[in-house]
């Protein structure tokens, strides 16, 4: 599997300004209709909620993008752990700056950190060191980057992170090609040796089959734990096993001690609640 580090600065800044500029058309009207050019000011950064912080450089860069004089005294990085009232950072700068860039930074802020701990409290339930939670494709578009590097950040491993990255033939695939078989030869024809196989099966005759052909990869799809147990056999350690397939928080627990390499789930980025995180006790100074 495939795992992404943060995005560098060219892809953050040009979705930054992206955000920005859906957010701030003309000008910050309630802003300016407050506060005169110059006025310094400091403000926290507070945690609402228990979780996993993720996305501080984005939060920073938001403001940073609008006023280079600007400045942050962090006391959470990506990947600690926060209580409801534990301070994250303060800011001092222009407290226009500060307004303006509040929405979209929390944003932000607010959704990877709630992709991380909800990955985080995923790995806590299934409590298997020996298997890795993966994400999915199942992302916000235009935000798979940054919600991929908030998995790693809450402990969790990145499957592909698009459709060039390695060969996974589903259903639909398998339907065109006419048969599992003939799925992966045509694979292998086009592409023999660069990018690994992976085939998604729903039953056990189908898994029989994956492994006739020697693919790299098995996705047990929707199968009971019974039937997981018996492809377990029937693939004998001669692929990956990635079991899939509406996993959630509620369920993880069934795949504690299986046999298997990985559990992919959905859920960790397209259901993941916000980390309640605010900015509050602004000062002019």
């Amino acid at each position: 599997m495939i795992d992404y580090c943060m995005p560098n600065n060219f892809l953050i800044d040009k979705h930054i300004k992206k955000s920005l500029a859906e957010d701030i058309t003309n000008e910050d009207i309630s802003t300016n209709s407050i506060y005169k050019n110059g006025e310094n000011a400091t403000i926290d950064l507070i945690a609402k909620d228990n979780g996993i912080i993720a996305g501080i450089d984005i939060f920073k860069r938001v403001f940073e993008i609008i006023d280079s004089n600007i400045s942050f005294n962090i006391k959470k990085f990506d990947g600690d752990s926060v209580k409801k009232s534990d301070l994250i950072l303060t800011i001092t700068g222009d407290v226009k700056t500060i307004l303006m860039g509040e929405r979209v930074a929390l944003n932000y802020l607010q959704h990877l950190s709630g992709i991380a701990t909800t990955t985080n409290n995923i790995i806590k339930k299934l409590n298997d060191p020996n298997i890795k939670i993966l994400d999915t494709r199942k992302t916000t578009p235009s935000m798979r980057i940054f919600e991929k590097y908030a998995v790693k950040i809450g402990g969790g491993y990145n499957h592909r992170y698009n459709l060039s990255d390695m060969i996974m033939l589903k259903d639909n695939h398998i339907a065109a090609a006419g048969s599992i078989k003939e799925a992966i030869k045509r694979a292998r024809d086009y592409s023999p040796f660069i990018k690994k196989i992976e085939i998604e099966t729903e039953t056990l005759d189908m898994v029989k089959e994956a492994i006739e052909n020697n693919v790299d990869i098995i996705m047990l799809d929707n199968m009971s734990i019974d039937d997981i147990k018996k492809a377990i056999k029937i693939i004998d350690k001669k692929a990956i096993i990635e079991c899939s397939g509406n996993v959630d928080i509620n369920n993880i627990s069934r795949f504690k001690g299986l046999d298997i390499n990985y559990i992919s789930s959905g859920y960790i980025t397209h259901s993941s609640k916000i980390l309640d995180i605010s900015m509050k006790n602004l000062k002019i100074i």
